[in-house]
């Protein structure tokens, strides 16, 4: 077939998609219709997400690969829900941190991202509902826990009902030549991520410390002799160009993001995870019996970290995350046996679980 023929057959497909896409926007809008009736608050279903983009991985022959599918179907998503409720969005900004990145990743870019100074102003947005979810980051795989992450939610009442993995790539970005660069603005844990790098391409350069990524490329679109560690969508939020790609010492450096609202998911996904937080006595062996449940009734445990009290001296409050939803009768048993060696025991949430 010639050229132009081709691209008929192209514009032929593209009115029947245009067509499907806005049957299937019109069926959400009826769908949202019924949950309003029946009083439902949240119109947002990351389960129900998550069957939907296990369905089109199940349904794909190529030659898109799956990721662009799911890309394509999430801002299909995205779009439709903004005409049936749009979701505010509160996350630890500003624009063009990884955190930004987690929140089009997992929400598409029909939400409105509203960005916050702190973690704590997330949480705070989301418990006073001026934000129907928050998005923050809890833990990178070469750097740990976010601690103050943790420690928030000992005593909010918010859920977690999501997570998401965002991959993390520095570049050097600037205005100018590297070889002009006298002065390099970057945050402190981007630095401990990228240090071997600049230490062999950057050596003896002025580092001048800010409190995020975006914020050290703003400051490297001001300042001609400068440069930045941070991401694409500064390099181009900012206009600057990147000199050097992927400077992180670690290839394999990401960072997980909870998703947190007022609504917990009491439906399970099929792959879950759970969060839960406790504590135990101050006594030799506590810890082991109030996790020895876990083992028993097979249950995989991913995480555990612990944070101090803050009311006594040498006490501690364990986090852990546990595969399965908390409907699971193993995970059910399981927390009925850790209740009777702990001094308390709260459910964070169960949510679909990250690639």
């Amino acid at each position: 077939m010639s050229l132009e023929e081709l691209r008929k057959k192209i514009d032929t497909l593209d009115e029947n998609i245009i067509q499907l896409l806005s049957r299937r926007a019109s069926i959400a809008v009826d769908i949202a219709k019924i949950k309003a009736q029946a009083g439902m608050k949240s119109f947002y279903d990351p389960v129900r997400e998550k069957q939907v983009y296990n369905r089109i991985t199940d349904l794909n022959q190529g030659p898109l690969p799956d990721k662009a599918l799911q890309s394509i179907y999430k801002e299909v998503m995205s779009a439709t829900l903004a005409l049936e409720q749009p979701l505010q969005v509160a996350y630890l900004g500003p624009q063009t941190t990884f955190t930004h990145m987690a929140c089009l990743q997992h929400f598409g870019n029909g939400a409105s991202l509203l960005p916050c100074d702190s973690i704590d102003s997330v949480f705070s947005m989301v418990e006073k509902r001026r934000a129907d979810y928050g998005v923050v980051p809890v833990e990178n795989s070469t750097e740990g826990v976010v601690n103050h992450t943790l420690d928030r939610f000992v005593d909010s009442d918010l859920a977690i009902c999501g997570e998401l993995f965002v991959e993390v790539t520095h570049h050097l970005l600037s205005t100018t030549d590297i070889e002009k660069v006298t002065k390099l603005y970057i945050h402190p844990q981007t630095e401990a991520q990228c240090r071997t790098w600049l230490r062999k391409n950057l050596p003896g350069i002025e580092l001048c410390e800010v409190y995020s990524n975006a914020r050290a490329a703003e400051c490297a679109a001001a300042d001609s002799c400068s440069a930045a560690v941070a991401g694409k969508l500064a390099a181009n939020h900012f206009g600057l160009n990147i000199l050097a790609e992927h400077i992180e010492d670690s290839s394999s450096n990401r960072t997980r993001f909870l998703v947190i609202s007022h609504t917990p998911l009491t439906e399970a996904s099929g792959r879950d995870k759970t969060s839960i937080i406790f504590s135990v006595r101050h006594q030799a062996g506590a810890l082991y019996k109030a996790l020895h449940p876990f083992e028993r009734h097979a249950v995989n445990m991913t995480m555990i970290e612990s944070r101090p009290t803050k009311k006594r001296p040498w006490e501690y409050i364990f986090f852990i995350d546990v595969q399965g939803h908390h409907t699971y009768p193993d995970i059910v048993e399981s927390l009925k046996e850790m209740k009777e060696h702990a001094l308390f025991i709260k459910i964070l949430g169960s949510y679909p679980e990250a690639d």
